[in-house]
């Protein structure tokens, strides 16, 4: 195929002037910007872990428990958000859809995913329990997220890939699914949410607080809710296909 062609360019004297292929042609000039934004996420997404590490909430020492470092993972998170959006957008639109970014591009999405899940479980989201004699009696976290959450989203991943890994080897097409879709959008709010609970919480008191603990834990246990949902739609589907192949067989 000739340059030209490829690149879409025509004209009615046969001329091919090669600057007009970066100037008129998204597709030649900027092949590489999805997989470059898909590739900064992977980069934000360690940062943004970097941060979460850092925060120990009502610590003091080293200045651990500042707020500040929650700030900047909040917009850091926007950040990845934007770049998830943008990648997949521009590809489409350029078509230059490729195998890096069909590969790439949901495993960065489970990566900031699970990775938030696993922090806002562990012991730098925690803070004391007082009891109803007001002594201090257990450890509760501050972000509504518990070990055993963690453990379904990342059961129902790793179902999910394992599913599709032996589905796509006999030759049966086993896509992203509406359910799919809808669950990866639902926990991108969620950390959201989490984010913005954390980060602001201490300014809240009475009814505001109660209101916005409230919303977080929807979010979560909604999360949960459709994460697991989703799972046993691609369980159901990957039966059928295989009733399908024994029944062709």
């Amino acid at each position: 195929m000739e340059l030209r062609t490829y690149l879409g360019l025509t004209d009615t004297c046969g001329k091919f002037d090669l600057a007009d292929a970066f100037i008129y042609n998204p597709r030649f000039m900027f092949r590489h910007v999805p997989n470059g934004l898909t590739a900064s996420r992977l980069v934000l997404a360690g940062i943004f872990f970097a941060m979460l590490a850092y925060y120990q909430n009502e610590s003091t020492f080293n200045h651990h428990g500042d707020v500040l470092w929650l700030n900047i993972a909040l917009i850091i998170y926007l950040a990845a958000l934007a770049t998830d959006f943008l990648d997949g957008y521009l590809a489409r639109r350029w078509k230059v859809e490729g195998a890096f970014g069909r590969v790439v591009d949901p495993f960065v999405d489970k990566v900031l995913v699970l990775g938030s899940f696993i922090f806002f479980a562990g012991k730098n989201f925690t803070g004391p329990w007082i009891g109803a004699n007001g002594m201090t009696q257990n450890l509760t976290t501050i972000t509504g997220v518990v070990p055993w959450m963690v453990v379904v989203i990342l059961a129902r991943e790793l179902l999910v890939t394992s599913l599709r890994g032996s589905m796509e080897n006999s030759g049966e097409a086993f896509g992203a699914q509406l359910s799919g879709k809808l669950k990866m959008g639902f926990q991108s709010v969620t950390i959201l949410v989490i984010l913005l609970f954390v980060n602001y919480r201490d300014r809240l008191s009475g009814d505001a607080l109660r209101g916005a603990t409230l919303f977080r834990d929807v979010c979560i246990w909604g999360t949960v809710a459709i994460t697991a949902i989703s799972g046993l739609l691609y369980v159901r589907r990957a039966v059928k296909l295989y009733q399908e192949i024994a029944g062709a067989a």
